[in-house]
């Protein structure tokens, strides 16, 4: 008898289906970083989406036996995250970001920036709610970090903008999904460039494509089911990045921010810009190598 059907005969809640799953997970060394660190909340990322249940699941529920079909989903979900590398996202067309659940596909990346955490904390102290009238969120993706800004900061107004149409149809799918399509507008085009002149921002907000030329030859397979447009970002990764920082002050008002995520790419970028004061952000969750700027250290240092 093989290993699922095994399961499928044996395996009843929830709770056995979540176990089941870290065992093989760990039996098969699969790599995480698509939102978890460990293969437990690896194992529920797939398996609650997959069954239409929250987060917030009451503790007598993962007790609750399961339908012989609901079991065979999962198990054929679990073998197909290890055997084909496919993160569990994508997997279930569901990813968590701020506490928010959005829809996601291999048209855009999965929303894993530490920039939810500033989100949740409605960017306090570096911008204060009364002066929040106007978000940009460039490379938006998915929309997870426009939606989510709308969402904690109901009396703002958000544009997102992407080079990518594939992306920006993901994106309109979770304005709607949200109902903040009244204060969310999407753009599309290559960063700036598609946005009214006239527009002014209090917060510039952006994980933009920092992977380097070194690290895109030594990806996981998981990230190669991720759209290459928002990963590669040239030799060092900052080719994006470079570009927004000597834009920015023109789309910035005088008392404004900008949030740049750069991951691993933090080390050239100090390199390359000694003399510039960023301040990197602490995070509860997450790696950092997230920096702000303020509209006047733009205009003094770039």
């Amino acid at each position: 008898m093989s290993q699922l059907q095994e399961a499928a005969n044996t395996l009843k809640t929830i709770n056995d289906l979540v176990r089941w799953a870290v065992s093989r997970f760990n039996e098969a060394g699969i790599y995480l970083g698509h939102g978890t660190n460990n293969m437990w909340d690896e194992a529920v990322s797939l398996i609650l989406p997959a069954l239409h249940l929250q987060y917030d699941l009451p503790d007598l529920a993962w007790q609750a036996n399961l339908t012989p079909s609901e079991i065979n989903h999962i198990l054929e979900l679990v073998a197909r995250r290890i055997e084909e590398y496919i993160p569990a996202a994508y997997l279930t067309k569901s990813a968590r970001f701020a506490n928010l659940n959005f829809y996601v596909d291999q048209r855009v990346l999965i929303p894993r920036s530490p920039i939810a955490e500033l989100i949740e904390r409605r960017f306090e102290p570096w911008l204060h709610q009364d002066h929040a009238e106007r978000i940009l969120d460039m490379c938006t993706g998915s929309g997870c970090i426009a939606v989510a800004c709308a969402h904690y900061l109901p009396e703002a107004r958000v544009d997102a903008v992407d080079i990518s149409s594939d992306a920006l149809e993901v994106a309109k799918i979770n304005v709607e999904k949200h109902q903040v399509d009244d204060r969310v507008r999407l753009y599309e085009g290559d960063l700036f460039a598609p946005l009214p002149k006239k527009h002014q921002y209090d917060l510039i907000v952006t994980n933009p494509p920092y992977v380097d030329a070194d690290d895109m030859s030594t990806l996981p397979r998981e990230y190669l089911h991720e759209p290459q447009l928002g990963l590669a970002a040239g030799q060092d990764g900052l080719d994006i990045v470079k570009r927004i920082l000597h834009e920015a002050k023109n789309y910035l008002k005088p008392n404004g921010v900008l949030i740049i995520e750069v991951g691993n790419s933090e080390t050239a970028l100090m390199h390359q810009f000694p003399n510039v004061p960023f301040t990197w952000l602490d995070f509860e969750r997450g790696d950092g190598g997230v920096f702000l700027l303020t509209y006047q250290d733009l205009v003094n240092y770039l």
